[in-house]
């Protein structure tokens, strides 16, 4: 029965959660776009910026829920919270905002400023709920001998989240602003009412042994030279993480506009949507292979699908020249492939990462985890991506003002950088083997 409720609660808050970072980190930028006429240096600067409190929310939370031995209550209300401040977006409208200053000059770069900063405050309580105390509980609750099934579970649900959301959003014309008032409550609605379900679906971790450290010296333990060289496995496979995610960020800020506006595909979810439920699926097949075969025996399949639909996604139709129906098949293998690549890599990393995490200190490394997958890919691969699109071409609105159209050297980029991983890894196998063979 505890196992079953172990699940349920993982299926919920882990939806639920990618749901919400969803909406976050693929609609916000469609939102301020659409809305605001947004450009990549503020799309850029959100993301930045966003990356920035997640790190260091995770940080101080995950230091603080390790110090109270306690982590039901901050995934709890931490859920209440986010939902609530969710619900504050259906608020960032310019009608309102021009009614509140007065003037509806400048009320454009106004909105785009409030969104940055109600993004950071939503951040914060997301980040205390599902990055600290959601991630440590999960690695609290599993051990080396399922942690690749409970990977794959959890590594699927930000596609599973991906679908629902283009699901549930084919239904609004986002292109009017009380279709995103109707989003934002509708979502932070379902955020603080799982918040509410959760105190009588999760459990409580076992009591762990509480330590002399101190919450500071708890929230730099993991910065510890001392600890580092103790733990030399976790951060060589965080410091790959961290290279695995600046490749996804490099395009993944740009995408569903690069899908839209570029391509033209006004049809992309039913193109995408068969996409993720394939990844999905295969990510959830995926954690009994990681918990047979390792980290080195899953990563490479992991990161060579990825590799391969970067290309394809590079190739058409930018490369091939190809319009129309003909798109379609390139464009939907492509994505599939690097869909599964990008699942299944984080269940890859997210299983290692757990194992290499020395017991009972959970909490105290998501702040890492969080720097890895969140702090420096969030600056470093929007960064990058924006680089690539300073001479991006550009459209005319139907107000006349002007918006961007990412390219596809947006994925060339990101196949570089994951070039640039995959060289490493194999180096370090190489070096491994030697090591062995001299034993």
């Amino acid at each position: 029965m505890k196992n079953r409720r172990f699940f349920i609660a993982l299926i919920v808050f882990s939806l639920v959660g990618q749901i919400a970072w969803v909406v976050e980190n693929m609609y916000f930028n469609v939102f301020i776009y659409k809305m605001f006429n947004a450009s990549a240096k503020d799309i850029s600067l959100m993301v930045e910026a966003s990356a920035i409190a997640a790190t260091l929310t995770t940080i101080f939370i995950g230091a603080l829920s390790d110090r109270l031995g306690k982590r039901r209550i901050f995934m709890c209300l931490g859920y209440i919270l986010w939902g609530v401040s969710i619900l504050a977006f259906a608020l960032v409208r310019l009608d309102v905002i021009s009614a509140a200053v007065g003037s509806a000059a400048g009320a454009a770069s106004i909105a785009v400023t409030v969104v940055i900063i109600l993004d950071c405050i939503m951040t914060f309580f997301g980040s205390s709920a599902n990055d600290a105390a959601y991630n440590a509980w999960l690695t609290d609750m599993t051990d080396r001998t399922n942690r690749g099934r409970a990977e794959g579970i959890n590594s699927m649900m930000p596609l599973v989240a991906i679908l629902i959301v283009f699901g549930c959003f084919m239904g609004f014309d986002l292109d009017k602003a009380e279709s995103w008032t109707t989003i934002y409550i509708i979502i932070g609605g379902v955020v603080l009412l799982i918040g509410v379900l959760g105190f009588f679906i999760v459990d409580e971790p076992p009591a762990r042994e509480k330590d002399e450290l101190g919450y500071l010296g708890t929230i730099l333990y993991g910065f510890r030279p001392s600890v580092i060289k103790k733990n030399p496995s976790l951060y060589l496979s965080l410091a790959a993480f961290i290279v695995f995610n600046i490749s996804i960020q490099v395009f993944m800020p740009y995408l569903i506009i690069y899908y839209e506006k570029t391509l033209g595909m006004a049809n992309y979810v039913l193109i995408f949507a068969p996409a993720i439920i394939a990844a999905a699926a295969l990510t959830a097949v995926y954690g009994r292979f990681i918990d047979k075969h390792g980290f080195m025996g899953s990563v490479f399949p992991s990161l060579g699908m990825l590799s391969a639909g970067y290309v394809l996604l590079w190739l058409f139709p930018g490369v091939m020249k190809v319009e129309g129906a003909a798109m379609t098949v390139p464009v939907f293998i492509g994505s599939l492939l690097m869909l599964s690549g990008f699942l299944t890599g984080m269940a890859v990393f997210g299983a290692k990462i757990r194992n290499e995490t020395p017991e009972a200190m959970a909490g105290r490394f998501q702040g890492l985890r969080i720097i890895a997958q969140v702090l420096v890919p969030g600056v470093v691969g929007p960064a990058i991506g924006a680089a690539v699109l300073k001479n991006a071409p550009t459209v005319i609105n139907s107000d006349g003002t002007e918006s961007f159209l990412p390219s596809n050297a947006i994925f060339i980029a990101a196949l570089i950088v994951a070039a640039v991983l995959i060289a490493a890894l194999i180096i370090a196998l190489a070096v491994s083997k030697k090591h062995e063979e001299r034993v």
